[in-house]
């Protein structure tokens, strides 16, 4: 593995757990196995291997969940939706990459808010698209009725910022009683929209 991948990788590990302000250079550089100016070498400072992280972390998150919604193409949409919340709760828990990106999305540091949001906005906004693509497939499938898919997307990225805003504050089990409670409603209230404007 290079020095640069090294960096990222290492660099992941401490933004994720200490966020920006408290991840320190020399502490990456240490872990590493190099001297603090090597960094320059690759990165022009915290801003830049900051940032490269996220970029880095995002890639991955955007491979896993394409990776998710293809291994899940044959389940109805209910169920892909549903499990789609579970399974970003169990990589927030098992992925560096995921808590990171989570907690830059809600938190991002206040001196590189312009620059994280940048990224952040694309990423949210290909989420909330693809999960457009899925109502108004499984509504021309004739599955389910979904009276304004685009609608029903908001509202379904309004209910997941709710769980994973949970899952940062309160942990797991606040974000699953919340996954728990919500989502029969959701999906009824998703359900009732849809009949009566049919």
């Amino acid at each position: 593995m290079n020095a640069k991948r090294m960096l990222l990788e290492t660099a992941l590990a401490h933004f994720a757990r200490e966020g920006y302000e408290g991840a320190s250079l020399q502490k990456i550089a240490d872990d590493v196995g190099i001297k603090k100016p090597s960094i320059y070498a690759h990165f022009k400072g915290k801003d830049h291997l900051f940032l490269s992280t996220l970029k880095d972390a995002l890639k991955a998150e955007k491979r896993r969940i394409t990776r998710y919604f293809i291994s899940c193409k044959d389940h109805p949409l209910e169920t892909r939706l549903h499990e789609l919340l579970e399974f970003l709760l169990e990589e927030y828990n098992r992925s560096s990459e995921s808590k990171f990106v989570l907690r830059m999305a809600f938190f991002p540091p206040s001196s590189l808010y312009d620059e994280v949001m940048e990224l952040i906005y694309p990423f949210l906004d290909s989420m909330e698209r693809r999960v457009v693509q899925l109502m108004q497939q499984a509504q021309a499938d004739g599955a389910v009725k979904i009276a304004r898919p685009e609608d029903a997307a908001v509202a379904y990225m309004t209910l997941t910022d709710g769980i994973l805003v949970e899952m940062v504050y309160g942990g797991l089990p606040g974000a699953e009683r919340r996954l728990g409670a919500s989502w029969p409603i959701f999906w009824a209230g998703i359900r009732a929209v849809g009949q009566t404007e049919s």
